[in-house]
């Protein structure tokens, strides 16, 4: 099982079709996709996780409440996950990122991340929206310190993408096979 999750409307679906073709049930607004939707590829499920964070027009508590279902999720299906794909918004987690450092908070973005690797499931950092990002290498390296990854291991982790426009997807393509590959060695 691969898994792809973020943030409500970063492009999670649209990633999904960009790489396998398939429609992905989604909604019109952030926060509609409630339950995890899954499709077929090359014999892989293909989880799409509704988006955590803020969702406009909902309830703090129901916001919390699909978080904790996308953790319950996770964590009861940990063994079975071969890859996460976890897909930030390149223009807009810099700079949500540095406002909930000043407020001395952990980033959802970040902790999220960590959260895949305490579990031991290898994740990909897909940057979308890279078509609106200014200095691409920048912004990689700004999430990439901000993720604990280290320099050497950014290529490996990060793939500045853009799901709209197909831009990167085949890079993003070959990195989830070679991660899958080497689980299975």
């Amino acid at each position: 099982m691969i898994i792809f999750a973020g943030r409500s409307n970063v492009g999670k679906s649209t990633l999904i079709f960009r790489l396998t073709g398939k429609k992905v049930k989604r909604g019109k607004r952030p926060g509609v996709t409630r339950k995890p939707v899954e499709v077929e590829w090359r014999g892989k499920r293909i989880v799409d996780l509704p988006g955590f964070g803020f969702m406009s027009g909902l309830p703090k508590h129901v916001q919390e409440r699909i978080k904790d279902e996308i953790v319950h999720f996770i964590e009861d299906n940990a063994d079975e996950i071969e890859l996460a794909v976890l897909v930030v918004d390149g223009k807009a987690a810099p700079e949500i990122i540095e406002r909930w450092g000043k407020r001395g908070e952990i980033p959802i973005d970040v902790e999220f991340y960590g959260f895949l690797r305490e579990l031991g499931i290898p994740t990909i950092v897909a940057v979308n929206k890279i078509d609106k990002v200014k200095n691409v290498e920048r912004t990689i390296n700004f999430l990439a310190e901000k993720f604990g990854v280290p320099y050497s291991e950014i290529p490996e982790t990060f793939v500045p993408v853009s799901a709209k426009f197909g831009e990167n997807v085949e890079v993003l393509k070959k990195l989830m096979e070679k991660k899958m590959r080497s689980q299975n060695l």
